[in-house]
């Protein structure tokens, strides 16, 4: 359990982020963060998901603030940290991560939606096919370090969040603290 001080961190965060991780979401996290207070920062998130590049750029500004800065900036899980807030909240060390009472966690694999139109000379459509090959398998890679950054530190190995990501794997707060996912339960 955190102490006296972190609770109170903890109950009255300095970024507050709700709805979809969005571009609209960046802005209103940079807004707060540009307006907090020197020392340590709590950012707070609910989301169903969004924009897994977006909760990458926003956990990039976390990083560098505590690499360059030294700054101790605290995750804070409320209800739902689903999809691209997971991907979010990896960018923590799991000492910094902590959820409210009865909050889940999901993990899913990267989602792709795409129809694939071959018209036209066969090598354009190599083309077209290889072009589509590679951005899968660059979002893979992707996804593999955000796992593996997600599972930094705590007991879950790489294989089993890959495994448990292909069927949507949600997480009670209670069991990501059993897991080692996040550092407590408040």
């Amino acid at each position: 359990m955190p102490d006296s001080d972190c609770l109170a961190l903890l109950a009255n965060p300095h970024i507050r982020l709700s709805g979809s991780v969005d571009q609209a979401m960046y802005d209103r996290f940079r807004k707060q963060l540009e307006s907090s207070p020197a020392g340590t920062i709590v950012v707070s998130i609910t989301t169903l998901g969004g924009d897994p590049e977006v909760a990458r750029l926003m956990g990039d500004d976390v990083r560098l603030l505590r690499e360059q800065d030294g700054r101790e900036i605290i995750f804070l899980g409320k209800v739902a940290v689903y999809s691209a807030g997971a991907t979010f909240m990896a960018a923590f060390p799991v000492d910094c991560r902590f959820l409210t009472e009865a909050t889940s966690l999901m993990i899913h694999d990267r989602q792709m939606h795409k129809t694939i139109a071959l018209d036209g000379p066969l090598s354009s459509c190599v083309a077209v096919l290889k072009a589509t090959l590679h951005e899968i398998e660059h979002s893979v890679m992707i996804e593999q370090r955000g796992f593996a950054d997600i599972v930094k530190g705590s007991k879950v190995d790489f294989e089993t969040v890959c495994e448990r990501a292909h069927e949507n794997w949600y997480i009670s707060c209670h069991e990501a603290v059993e897991l080692g996912l996040v550092h407590s339960v408040i």
